[in-house]
């Protein structure tokens, strides 16, 4: 699933990520967390396949480095997504579709670290 960020977020506005956040507990935990907020979605809604290891992004538009922590879980195709404030809409895509949006820095290595092929 991707999320195209809405033009009230702070960062990297217009463009296709997935669920993110900042860290304020655990990463594994706050995945969770940004998974509740962002796709109305709970923990009894998802189940964790893989943890990628820690990546670095600098982000020269404001001069901070961001440290991503990929997660990939499994969404049951029954499940309802609500979006909220933070994105305009999202979509289901192909792992091979990724590279075809306009998407933040490093989500297809984000992407490849918790899966391996794309």
């Amino acid at each position: 699933m991707l999320l195209r960020r809405s033009s009230k977020v702070g960062s990297f506005q217009g463009m296709w990520a997935g669920v993110s956040g900042y860290v304020e507990d655990t990463p594994g935990r706050q995945s969770l967390t940004e998974i509740r907020e962002e796709t109305g979605l709970g923990p009894e809604d998802v189940t964790l396949i893989m943890e990628g290891c820690p990546l670095a992004v600098d982000d020269e538009e404001t001069s901070t480095r961001w440290i991503i922590h990929p997660y990939l879980y499994h969404i049951p195709s029954t499940c309802v997504i609500t979006i909220d404030w933070e994105h305009d809409e999202y979509r289901w895509v192909e792992p091979q579709e990724i590279a075809d949006y306009d998407i933040v820095p490093k989500l297809q290595e984000a992407y490849l670290s918790v899966c391996g092929t794309a």
